[in-house]
């Protein structure tokens, strides 16, 4: 399993931060090869990536979701991987967001990536990229809903 965090500072409160990441239909703006995310309903969500000429479509479902706090997710099918997002407020205009996951690269060239570091610097310019967008135009929407991740938990 490879590993992957990275955060990022981002100039807005940790509302607005939250909210915006409760979007993941708006994930193809700041996610690289992230073609569309559709949301299924208020935990389960459809993937269409395309990386390195590779497209795959896979589902997830969020394990646990605490407005402001964290939302966690699982794989349903496709490539095998876990994470979290949390969100920590750094004062009244100030939010870092952390990303942590695991997956399980398949195929020689995810592997050779992963062991390189692509999948981080990927995370890294994707949290960029986020922060630029929520810093320029706020949250589009928000869903305020909490997913309890009942007794088991989550991995992360």
């Amino acid at each position: 399993m490879a590993t992957v965090q990275e955060s990022i500072d981002v100039a807005v409160p940790v509302t607005t931060a939250y909210n915006q990441w409760t979007q993941f239909e708006s994930f193809p703006h700041f996610m690289g090869g992230v073609e569309s995310v559709v949301q299924q309903d208020d935990t389960h969500l459809r993937w269409t990536t395309s990386v390195a000429g590779q497209t795959r479509e896979f589902d997830t479902v969020i394990t646990e979701q605490l407005p402001d706090q964290r939302i966690a997710w699982t794989s349903l099918d496709g490539v095998e991987h876990a994470g979290v997002v949390t969100f920590e407020s750094l004062g009244a205009g100030e939010t870092r967001v952390n990303v942590e996951f695991q997956w399980n690269p398949e195929s020689a060239t995810e592997k050779i990536g992963a062991a390189f570091g692509a999948d981080n610097a990927q995370v890294k310019s994707d949290l960029k990229k986020f922060k630029e967008f929520v810093e320029n135009h706020g949250a589009t929407g928000a869903w305020r809903g909490e997913v309890d991740p009942g007794p088991v938990g989550t991995t992360f």
